[in-house]
């Protein structure tokens, strides 16, 4: 063995490993949510008081639960998921039941629901009916949750297939399958005379779906009890910036109070992070400053008014001012920021940072001992 085969086998270790850790965290997850899904829809059909909590039963489940990635918003997702896809029945119990820790810890109580379900027996009946549809095989095992999450919005059971079929065909990432359906591929097929030829060039434009793309979702990191700050890339200039950005605001007093740093907003089924979030205790407001690490564009005046209108609709308390948002830049063009923040909340501030320089004896040093 040469060097170069080492290079091959332990490249081809890495990925091959990697991409069945993703593959493996994702049917758990898909198994999690369908089964989720089944059990709410089980209470709301034949649950002994479930007119105690009618149309209040997701946001009860949430309260009750208390658990991070688990909320109405998603029991409403799992539950769809699984009046979608009932016919995926068979493998999440032949999934749930493979494992012999698992096999020994669910009883035929746990399982009895989703074995007898009145509900998902007809519809398993009514998909078997339609040769066109995708095999439930298939679907658990090459489309990930993130995928059946945007397919399962879809109520044309065509549609539904032909989405299914091309994702897998195409390996796209969730990203890509949400600007294929935004895109309205499904329609632009029908009116193709040559299906095969502009699927073929879609695949071909396509982004591909890689493992990173299954385990790095918010959804996949709270479901594996991870820090969401997983999510957030930040280099060491940045980190260090907040870092010294929040020390002086908290030092300055005056009324700052910090109350979270990467804030995490989600905004239909996107997730945006605020850098930092203080309350101000004498102006009676939130906060929010967004830091950037180059000079001042006009989408980012835009996303720090989408930051506030959040705030006015979701978080600010009636007796709060609405909140003030401060943009932190390298540099900025006075018109284009005039330009850009125009028709905007007033309370927008663009400011220009400065950065603390080595001294020009250090650069020197630095020059002298670099060997060039």
């Amino acid at each position: 063995m040469d060097f170069e085969s080492l290079v091959k086998h332990i490249s081809t270790i890495q990925n091959t490993l990697q991409t069945q850790a993703a593959h493996a965290v994702n049917l758990a997850l898909t198994a999690r949510n369908w089964l989720m899904g089944c059990y709410i829809v089980e209470f709301e059909q034949n649950g002994e008081d479930r007119a105690a909590y009618g149309e209040q039963l997701l946001k009860k489940l949430e309260q009750r639960l208390n658990t991070k990635g688990l909320n109405e918003r998603r029991f409403r997702e799992f539950r769809r998921l699984y009046l979608v896809y009932p016919q995926l029945k068979e493998q999440v119990l032949h999934y749930i039941m493979s494992g012999n820790e698992i096999r020994h810890i669910l009883s035929a109580e746990f399982t009895g629901p989703i074995r007898h379900s009145v509900c998902a027996e007809l519809q398993i009946s009514e998909v078997q009916q339609n040769k066109w549809s995708i095999p439930a095989e298939r679907l658990f095992n090459k489309l990930p949750y993130s995928h059946l999450k945007f397919i399962s919005k879809i109520k044309n059971p065509i549609k539904r297939a032909f989405y299914e079929m091309e994702a897998i065909r195409g390996c796209w990432s969730a990203r890509e399958l949400e600007r294929q359906i935004a895109s309205l591929y499904y329609e632009r097929s029908g009116l193709s005379q040559n299906k095969e030829a502009l699927s073929a060039l879609v695949r071909q434009q396509a982004t591909q779906l890689q493992p990173k793309d299954v385990i790095n979702t918010p959804v996949t990191l709270e479901f594996l009890g991870l820090n969401e700050r997983a999510l957030v890339t930040e280099n060491d200039l940045e980190q260090s910036i907040l870092d010294n950005l929040q020390h002086f605001l908290l030092e300055m007093g005056h009324g700052f109070c910090f109350e979270d740093r990467q804030k995490r907003i989600l905004i239909d089924e996107d997730y945006f992070f605020a850098d930092l979030v203080f309350y101000h205790r004498i102006l009676k407001c939130h906060v929010i400053v967004e830091l950037k690490i180059d000079k001042f564009r006009h989408e980012y005046a835009s996303q720090l008014n989408m930051y506030l209108n959040y705030f006015k609709a979701e978080v600010m308390q009636p007796d709060d001012n609405p909140p003030i948002g401060i943009l932190l830049c390298t540099e900025k063009g006075d018109t284009l920021v005039k330009y850009a923040t125009a028709g905007l909340d007033p309370n927008i501030f663009v400011q220009k940072y400065m950065i603390e320089l080595p001294s020009e004896e250090e650069i020197k040093e630095f020059i002298a001992s670099s060997n060039y």
